[in-house]
Protein backbone atom coordinates (compact mmCIF):
# COMPACT_ATOMS: atom_id res chain seq x y z
CA UNK A 1 0.00 0.00 0.00
CA UNK A 2 1.64 3.25 -1.38
CA UNK A 3 2.18 5.90 1.10
CA UNK A 4 -0.46 9.15 1.67
CA UNK A 5 1.13 12.89 1.55
CA UNK A 6 0.92 14.87 4.83
CA UNK A 7 -0.89 17.98 4.65
CA UNK A 8 0.51 20.83 6.43
CA UNK A 9 -1.42 24.38 6.84
CA UNK A 10 -0.28 27.49 6.50
CA UNK A 11 -2.22 31.23 7.06
CA UNK A 12 0.62 33.79 6.09
CA UNK A 13 0.40 37.10 6.57
CA UNK A 14 3.13 38.47 3.67
CA UNK A 15 4.62 42.28 4.05
CA UNK A 16 7.15 42.23 1.16
CA UNK A 17 8.79 46.06 1.36
CA UNK A 18 11.03 45.42 -1.30
CA UNK A 19 8.39 44.17 -4.30
CA UNK A 20 5.48 46.26 -2.62
CA UNK A 21 3.88 43.19 -2.30
CA UNK A 22 1.05 42.66 0.61
CA UNK A 23 -0.83 40.19 1.09
CA UNK A 24 -2.83 37.19 3.50
CA UNK A 25 -3.08 33.62 2.19
CA UNK A 26 -4.59 30.46 3.57
CA UNK A 27 -1.89 28.19 2.18
CA UNK A 28 -1.87 24.10 1.77
CA UNK A 29 1.33 22.09 1.38
CA UNK A 30 0.80 18.42 0.81
CA UNK A 31 4.09 16.67 2.10
CA UNK A 32 5.18 13.72 -0.33
CA UNK A 33 6.31 10.79 1.90
CA UNK A 34 9.71 11.07 0.38
CA UNK A 35 9.87 15.02 1.39
CA UNK A 36 12.12 16.19 4.39
CA UNK A 37 10.33 18.65 6.69
CA UNK A 38 13.08 20.68 5.94
CA UNK A 39 12.47 20.85 1.44
CA UNK A 40 8.75 21.26 2.68
CA UNK A 41 9.65 24.60 4.45
CA UNK A 42 11.60 25.73 1.88
CA UNK A 43 9.32 25.96 -0.29
CA UNK A 44 6.90 27.18 2.04
CA UNK A 45 10.02 29.75 2.09
CA UNK A 46 10.31 29.74 -1.18
CA UNK A 47 6.28 30.59 -1.74
CA UNK A 48 6.97 33.41 0.54
CA UNK A 49 9.87 35.69 -0.67
CA UNK A 50 8.30 35.25 -4.02
CA UNK A 51 4.55 35.90 -2.58
CA UNK A 52 1.67 36.47 -5.79
CA UNK A 53 -1.66 35.73 -5.50
CA UNK A 54 -1.56 33.83 -8.56
CA UNK A 55 1.43 31.78 -6.83
CA UNK A 56 0.53 27.56 -6.62
CA UNK A 57 1.92 24.77 -5.24
CA UNK A 58 2.45 22.03 -8.07
CA UNK A 59 2.21 18.30 -7.93
CA UNK A 60 5.74 18.82 -6.84
CA UNK A 61 7.54 15.77 -6.43
CA UNK A 62 4.96 13.60 -8.20
CA UNK A 63 5.37 15.80 -11.36
CA UNK A 64 8.58 15.62 -13.49
CA UNK A 65 7.05 18.21 -16.21
CA UNK A 66 6.23 20.97 -13.06
CA UNK A 67 8.36 22.61 -10.83
CA UNK A 68 7.68 22.91 -7.13
CA UNK A 69 5.81 25.89 -7.22
CA UNK A 70 4.35 28.16 -10.53
CA UNK A 71 2.85 31.56 -11.21
CA UNK A 72 0.39 31.03 -14.54
CA UNK A 73 -0.67 33.75 -16.48
CA UNK A 74 -3.95 34.20 -18.31
CA UNK A 75 -2.69 31.75 -21.33
CA UNK A 76 -1.45 29.16 -19.85
CA UNK A 77 1.80 30.15 -20.25
CA UNK A 78 5.01 29.85 -17.26
CA UNK A 79 5.46 33.52 -15.63
CA UNK A 80 7.78 31.95 -13.20
CA UNK A 81 9.01 28.62 -12.10
CA UNK A 82 10.82 27.73 -9.02
CA UNK A 83 12.64 24.40 -8.42
CA UNK A 84 14.28 23.59 -5.08
CA UNK A 85 17.61 21.45 -4.76
CA UNK A 86 19.55 20.31 -7.42
CA UNK A 87 18.28 19.84 -10.48
CA UNK A 88 20.38 18.54 -13.79
CA UNK A 89 21.64 20.71 -16.27
CA UNK A 90 19.07 19.51 -18.78
CA UNK A 91 16.24 20.30 -16.18
CA UNK A 92 17.34 23.68 -15.63
CA UNK A 93 17.46 24.40 -19.25
CA UNK A 94 14.21 23.05 -19.81
CA UNK A 95 12.69 25.69 -17.30
CA UNK A 96 14.63 28.55 -18.25
CA UNK A 97 13.28 27.98 -21.94
CA UNK A 98 9.58 27.56 -20.71
CA UNK A 99 9.12 30.02 -18.37
CA UNK A 100 10.10 34.15 -18.13
CA UNK A 101 12.20 33.92 -14.52
CA UNK A 102 13.29 30.80 -13.00
CA UNK A 103 14.36 30.50 -9.44
CA UNK A 104 16.10 27.81 -7.92
CA UNK A 105 16.54 27.45 -4.21
CA UNK A 106 19.51 25.03 -2.75
CA UNK A 107 19.78 23.59 0.27
CA UNK A 108 22.60 20.67 2.06
CA UNK A 109 25.88 23.17 2.12
CA UNK A 110 28.15 20.27 1.11
CA UNK A 111 25.73 18.51 -2.09
CA UNK A 112 25.44 22.30 -2.75
CA UNK A 113 28.55 23.51 -3.06
CA UNK A 114 29.79 20.63 -4.94
CA UNK A 115 26.64 21.07 -7.60
CA UNK A 116 27.71 24.78 -7.96
CA UNK A 117 31.62 23.73 -8.45
CA UNK A 118 30.12 21.08 -11.15
CA UNK A 119 27.06 23.33 -12.83
CA UNK A 120 26.64 27.02 -12.33
CA UNK A 121 29.42 28.22 -15.02
CA UNK A 122 26.72 26.02 -17.58
CA UNK A 123 23.95 28.46 -16.75
CA UNK A 124 24.11 31.70 -18.26
CA UNK A 125 20.46 32.24 -18.42
CA UNK A 126 19.18 35.73 -18.33
CA UNK A 127 15.82 34.48 -16.83
CA UNK A 128 17.92 32.38 -14.12
CA UNK A 129 18.26 33.33 -10.15
CA UNK A 130 20.19 30.84 -7.86
CA UNK A 131 19.75 31.28 -4.09
CA UNK A 132 21.30 29.44 -1.34
CA UNK A 133 20.13 28.86 2.13
CA UNK A 134 22.51 27.19 4.68
CA UNK A 135 21.86 24.70 6.43
CA UNK A 136 21.53 26.55 9.78
CA UNK A 137 18.80 28.71 8.88
CA UNK A 138 16.88 25.71 7.11
CA UNK A 139 17.35 23.68 10.74
CA UNK A 140 15.41 26.99 12.64
CA UNK A 141 13.01 27.40 9.77
CA UNK A 142 12.04 23.95 10.09
CA UNK A 143 11.50 24.50 13.75
CA UNK A 144 8.34 26.61 12.42
CA UNK A 145 7.11 23.58 10.89
CA UNK A 146 3.93 21.94 11.84
CA UNK A 147 0.51 20.18 10.51
CA UNK A 148 -1.26 24.20 11.17
CA UNK A 149 0.96 26.97 10.96
CA UNK A 150 0.20 30.94 11.22
CA UNK A 151 3.28 32.81 10.01
CA UNK A 152 3.89 36.33 9.75
CA UNK A 153 6.99 37.32 6.56
CA UNK A 154 8.79 40.46 6.22
CA UNK A 155 10.89 41.38 3.38
CA UNK A 156 13.06 43.88 3.60
CA UNK A 157 16.63 44.55 1.34
CA UNK A 158 16.63 40.83 1.31
CA UNK A 159 15.91 39.79 4.24
CA UNK A 160 13.38 37.77 5.76
CA UNK A 161 11.59 37.72 9.21
CA UNK A 162 9.69 35.38 9.52
CA UNK A 163 8.02 34.68 12.95
CA UNK A 164 4.95 32.67 14.48
CA UNK A 165 4.02 32.95 17.93
CA UNK A 166 6.99 31.18 19.43
CA UNK A 167 9.43 31.91 17.09
CA UNK A 168 11.39 34.90 15.36
CA UNK A 169 13.88 34.26 12.46
CA UNK A 170 16.24 36.26 10.41
CA UNK A 171 16.85 34.98 6.87
CA UNK A 172 18.75 35.72 4.10
CA UNK A 173 19.36 33.76 1.12
CA UNK A 174 23.27 33.69 -0.13
CA UNK A 175 23.14 34.31 -3.94
CA UNK A 176 24.75 32.60 -6.29
CA UNK A 177 23.57 33.75 -9.36
CA UNK A 178 20.87 36.78 -10.23
CA UNK A 179 19.71 36.41 -13.96
CA UNK A 180 22.14 34.62 -15.37
CA UNK A 181 25.19 36.77 -14.04
CA UNK A 182 27.25 35.78 -10.58
CA UNK A 183 26.40 37.01 -7.22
Amino acid sequence: MALKATIYKATVNVADMDKNVFLDSALTLARHPSETEERLMLRLLAWLVNAHERLTFTRGLSAEEEPEIWLMNDHNGIEVWIELGLPDERRLKKACNRSAQVYLYTYNARAAQIWRQQNLSKFQQENLTVRFLDDAQLQALTRLASRSMTLQATIQDGTVWLSDEQHHLELRFEDWLINGKPA
